[in-house]
């Protein structure tokens, strides 16, 4: 178990006073049987006329907040301290049935993943080059498969953290061999659908400890969660080619990443009038 507390700060900065429409903030990691929220602060500046919280579609924790006046400055502020337990088993306890590719999702689980299996993207590279983390014999360890898949992209592709909103097409990943977390994040759900097999986004915190060679700290992170039998929802970052939660710290869930934008919002003004944004994220271990 890790005690850490994450900070995450995101200010907005403007040449002329503004008026500042609706902000709705995914900052608040999702408790769970592995991750125990301590500690929780949100401080926003100028101060919302109201401020208040809901679960999106995917049982997401989401703060919305509303502003009176107009300012030259937004800041956001979240300041959260948790329990972190980490869950990467060397071997998963799959369903029989799954331990070996292909498989079929049974007819009571099939239903609630057809969102998570269905393409997102159009263009013709992505299939035969996941086909490739296949072993030549009739059937594949399913695992086996998506580690392989997990730490050939970490391999073969060149990350590059990138500030421009969006994610590039799983077809341009291919094309460039470079992209961000969340590029890598699309690539990666794109190939594992085209097998068969479920998937979706993940967006969160990653801890980096000193000389861990790990990347994608200091901004939010982004990765996968395939849903496997017998196992369930089991993570896996091609940034790092991590299997499981180690070092994860999850916020958000969804089919597609803009379903989970850790902020958004809009103001009144001209569009000049935006000068900047500027992010911070800094995952920090506490002593016990």
């Amino acid at each position: 178990m890790s005690l850490l507390t994450v900070h995450h700060s995101t200010v907005y900065r403007y040449r002329e006073p503004v008026g500042l429409g609706e902000h709705r903030m995914m900052f608040r990691p999702r408790a769970s049987h592995d991750l125990r929220l301590i500690r929780t602060n949100l401080l926003i500046t100028p101060q919302p006329a109201q401020l208040r919280w809901l679960h999106d579609p995917f049982d997401n924790s989401v703060a919305v907040a509303t502003f009176e006046g107009t300012t030259l400055e937004l800041r956001f502020e979240s300041t959260v301290t948790l329990e972190h337990f980490e869950n990467s088993l060397p071997e998963y306890p799959l369903e029989e049935y799954a331990r070996t590719y292909p498989f079929r999702y049974s007819d009571e689980d099939f239903p609630s993943l057809s969102n998570a299996l269905a393409k997102h993207y159009a263009g013709e590279s992505v299939s035969p080059w996941a086909l490739q983390f296949l072993d030549p014999a009739d059937t594949s360890n399913t695992m086996k498969i998506l580690r392989a898949m997990t730490s050939g992209i970490r391999r073969d592709f060149t990350y590059s953290r990138r500030v421009e909103k969006g994610v590039q097409t799983p077809e341009e990943t291919l094309r460039t061999r470079t992209g961000s977390c969340r590029d890598f994040a699309v690539l990666m759900i794109e190939a594992t659908r085209s097998l068969g097999v479920a998937a979706r986004f993940v967006s969160g915190y990653i801890f980096v400890p000193n000389s861990s060679g790990l990347a994608g700290g200091g901004s939010t992170h982004a990765w996968v969660q395939a849903y496997l039998p017998g196992a369930g929802w089991i993570d896996f970052d091609p940034t790092n080619s991590i299997i499981g939660n180690r070092n994860l710290i999850r916020v958000a869930v969804a089919w597609s990443p803009e379903q989970v934008l850790p902020l958004w919002g809009t103001y009144e003004g001209p569009p000049e009038a935006f000068v900047g944004m500027d992010v911070t994220v800094n995952v920090t271990e506490v002593d016990g």
